[in-house]
C-alpha cells in the first residue's frame, strides 16, 4: 500500500529506537566533582512521566480505532449506508483484489450494490494490529470474515487500512483488501449457468460457465454462430491469485487466437481487460480490448467489447450482446 505521508514511518522507527530519556531531553547540569542530586532525579522522573503520557495517548488512539472498526461492521450488517459513508474520508481509496475505487461515493455505492446481491450477508472484523504513526494517522490491519447466508462457512479476507483523524472521527483514508482466492471467485457466482443471446439481429451466442477443480477455477465455454460462416468456439479459464485475490483469465478460440487478462469490478460493472494474439488470418501480432460486463436483474446481463485495437491501431467498438440465463 502506498505511503501517503512520506517519512512518517521513518520518524516513528527513529523514535522507537531512541532511549526514553533522550526523547524529551532536559537541561540537567552536573557540578564538577559532585554526583547528581535531587534536581537530576526530578528531571529523570519528569522525562519518564512524559514518555508514559505519550504511551497512554497512543493506547487511547488504539482503543478509538478499534471501536471505529467495530462500528464499521455494525453499520454494514444493519445496512446503514449513512453510517458507512461517515467511516470513509471524502477522497478515500479502496483497493480490493484487482479493483480500485476512488472517493467515498464510489466506495459506498459499490458496497451497496454488493449488499443488494447478498442481502443476508454479515461481516465480522477482527483487528490484529493498530500502529499509531503520528497524529493524526493510524495504520490498522486484520481480518474480515464474510458470511453469505446463515449457516454458511465464513470467508476471510486480509486488510490493511490507514485511518486519519478528522474532527473527532477516525476515518478510512485508504484500505487494501486481499480476498481469499476462493472468495474472489465467489463474486462471479452469478455468471454460473447457461446463457443465450436475446434477439435475432446479431449472431446466436451460447455461453456456459461452471466451477471446476474443487471450486478454485471457473471454466467457460462459448459458441458464437454468425448469420453466415463457421461457428466460433472459445474456452475461458478463470482463476484467482492466491495472495492478492486478483482474478485472472485465459481465453483460447477456434481461430487460433488467444488472450489473457484480469477481471476488475467497478461498482456494479465488471471490466475484463484483455491482451493477446489475434487469429492466424490476421496479420497483426497484438490485440487489446476491454469487455464491459453489466449484470442485470432477473437473470440478464450485457457484454460489450470496447477499446479494441490490433498493434495499436484502433478498431470500432463491438455491438453490445444481451444475454439471458436459461438455467
Amino acid at each position: 500500500m502506498r505511503r501517503p505521508c512520506r517519512g512518517v514511518d521513518d520518524r516513528v522507527a527513529a523514535r522507537r529506537n531512541t532511549p526514553m530519556v533522550c526523547q524529551n531531553p532536559l537541561p540537567i547540569r552536573l557540578r564538577r566533582g559532585r554526583l547528581p542530586g535531587r534536581s537530576a532525579a526530578v528531571a529523570l522522573a519528569v522525562a519518564m512521566a512524559l514518555a508514559l503520557g505519550a504511551d497512554a495517548a497512543d493506547d487511547s488512539v488504539v482503543e478509538q480505532v478499534r471501536k471505529a472498526s467495530v462500528a464499521y461492521a455494525d453499520a454494514y450488517n444493519k445496512k446503514d449506508y449513512k453510517a458507512l459513508a461517515d467511516q470513509w474520508a471524502v477522497n478515500a481509496e479502496l483497493l480490493e483484489g484487482g479493483s480500485r475505487l476512488e472517493g467515498r461515493e464510489a466506495i459506498v455505492a459499490s458496497i451497496r450494490a454488493w449488499r443488494e446481491r447478498h442481502p443476508e450477508a454479515t461481516l465480522q472484523i477482527v483487528v490484529s494490529d493498530v500502529a499509531v504513526l503520528a497524529e493524526p494517522l493510524a495504520r490498522v490491519s486484520g481480518v474480515m470474515r464474510f458470511t453469505r447466508r446463515p449457516g454458511d462457512k465464513p470467508v476471510e479476507s486480509r486488510f490493511a487500512s490507514l485511518r486519519v483523524l478528522e474532527g473527532d472521527t477516525w476515518r478510512l483514508a485508504e484500505s487494501l483488501v486481499a480476498p481469499a482466492h476462493a472468495a474472489a471467485l465467489d463474486e462471479l457466482d452469478w455468471m454460473l449457468g447457461t446463457w443465450r443471446s436475446e434477439g435475432t439481429d446479431g449472431p446466436a451466442v451460447e455461453a456456459i460457465y461452471e466451477k471446476t477443480v474443487g471450486g478454485y477455477c471457473i471454466l467457460g465455454r462459448t459458441k458464437i454462430k454468425p448469420k453466415a460462416g463457421p461457428v466460433l468456439e472459445a474456452v475461458e479459464v478463470i482463476h484467482a491469485d492466491r495472495d492478492s485475490g486478483l482474478v485472472r483469465c485465459w481465453v483460447f478460440d477456434s481461430t487460433g487466437a488467444r488472450a489473457e487478462g484480469v477481471y476488475e469490478a467497478d461498482g456494479s460493472t465488471i471490466n475484463r481487460s484483455m491482451v493477446g494474439t489475434p487469429s492466424d488470418s490476421v496479420s497483426g501480432r497484438t490485440s487489446r480490448w476491454v469487455q464491459v460486463i453489466v449484470p442485470g436483474g432477473d437473470s440478464h446481463c450485457t457484454m460489450h467489447a470496447i477499446e479494441r485495437s490490433i498493434d495499436g491501431v484502433r478498431l470500432p467498438d463491438g455491438e453490445p450482446v444481451h444475454l439471458r440465463k436459461v438455467h
